[in-house]
């Protein structure tokens, strides 16, 4: 089994993103899978390109891409993306759609097909924080997720695929608002693995798509 998960560079004037910090940290083997790591850029379809890039050359089993949620105080297993955009701040390149679909002739919106809640419990049991997300936001993050899940939809309908957002490091938390939630680099990459062998688990035990039902 082959999984390529793909990680943002830093935005909003941060100095990391917590998403390819963590998955540099990953092994290059989980519970028998071959994991291929891919920072991408957080801007708006360049990121998807490169992921897409991506895919040709390694036609994994499964993709999962990480990113960012700052704020949020533990590991989120998105079930959805939207086909809409409504940029809050401008992405790297300085884009700042609103208001738009990212699909124009696409669906309103697709679900994981990841086992999402194996991937949560699995977490859960290792003793780190995990809740399952309905809204994968409306910025770059749920951009990529729904054009990867498009994509698995219209063309690589073997691969399975979803999205995970991590919150901000304990340095990143530095000097925001009291109370600011915050996971080290390392915990949150335990997090990433702990999900991986979920997946790596559902697909040996047969228990297929991929979302509906988990």
């Amino acid at each position: 089994m082959k999984i390529l998960i793909t990680g943002f560079d830093p935005f909003d004037k941060e100095k990391i993103n917590p998403a390819y910090e963590a998955v540099k940290l990953l092994p290059g083997n989980i519970s028998g899978a071959e994991i291929i790591k891919l920072e991408i850029p957080t801007v708006f379809c360049k990121g998807a390109f490169k992921m897409e890039k991506a895919i040709e050359e390694h036609n994994p089993d499964c993709v999962i891409c990480v990113g960012q949620a700052g704020g949020r105080s533990c590991i989120s297993v998105e079930k959805v993306a939207i086909n809409y955009i409504d940029a809050r701040i401008p992405d790297n390149d300085g884009n700042q759609p609103v208001n738009t679909s990212i699909v124009s002739d696409g669906d309103t919106a697709y679900f994981s097909t990841l086992p999402v809640r194996a991937i949560v419990e699995n977490i859960r049991e290792k003793g780190i924080p995990a809740n399952l997300s309905f809204t994968a936001g409306t910025f770059v993050c749920n951009e990529v997720m729904y054009r990867l899940l498009h994509l698995i939809h219209i063309k690589y309908h073997h691969i399975r695929g979803g999205f995970i957002h991590v919150p901000y490091t304990a340095a990143q938390a530095v000097g925001k608002p009291d109370g600011t939630a915050s996971m080290d680099e390392k915990t949150i990459a335990k997090g990433l693995e702990y999900a991986i062998e979920a997946i790596v688990q559902d697909k040996e035990h047969g228990s297929g798509n991929l979302g509906t039902t988990h």
